[in-house]
């Protein structure tokens, strides 16, 4: 299923990464200036030195798990793009909850997700009726996620009374 969102998004990324001959010729005089720069070590997290007090393991952006199952879902998208998106969504939780959240409609590369999760909706919630739409259709549309959440919560209350 394509979703004219995720294009969109694909699109500006790639228009926003253009650029022009004076800015690829600036991007190479900073990249040999700073090859001839005295080496630092690289940034750490101070529990992961490896080698004394001076030596810092490398982080990593992206879980590789995450990678994989974004490129299964959003092949075509770029992989500096697909890292991004990975890095963003792997500070929700693990993989598997990531992808309930795509099998429910919501696009790897759609962050308002975590905008939805943070405002207490689940990847179950996204196909609950409100009305005659869905809570992603009616997301979707512009509804704040905390409407559809007190909507969810009323629906609940008026079900158990």
């Amino acid at each position: 299923m394509r979703d004219p969102g995720v294009d969109a998004v694909i699109r500006q990324w790639a228009s926003e990464r253009e650029r022009s001959a004076e800015e690829q010729e600036v991007d190479r005089i900073a990249s040999a200036w700073l090859a001839e720069a005295p080496q630092v070590a690289a940034p750490g997290i101070p529990g992961q030195r490896s080698g004394g007090p001076t030596g810092w393991a490398p982080v990593d952006s992206a879980d590789p798990g995450y990678l994989d199952a974004m490129r299964e879902r959003v092949p075509e998208a770029p992989l500096e793009l697909l890292i991004a998106a990975a890095g963003w969504w792997q500070m929700i939780g693990d993989v598997n909850e990531a992808k309930a959240w795509w099998d429910a409609g919501i696009s790897p590369l759609d962050q308002r997700a975590l905008d939805y999760r943070a405002a207490g909706l689940t990847p179950a919630d996204l196909s609950r009726r409100l009305g005659p739409l869905t809570v992603l259709e009616h997301l979707r549309r512009g509804s704040a996620p905390a409407w559809c959440v007190a909507r969810l919560s009323r629906q609940r209350r008026d079900a158990a009374g």
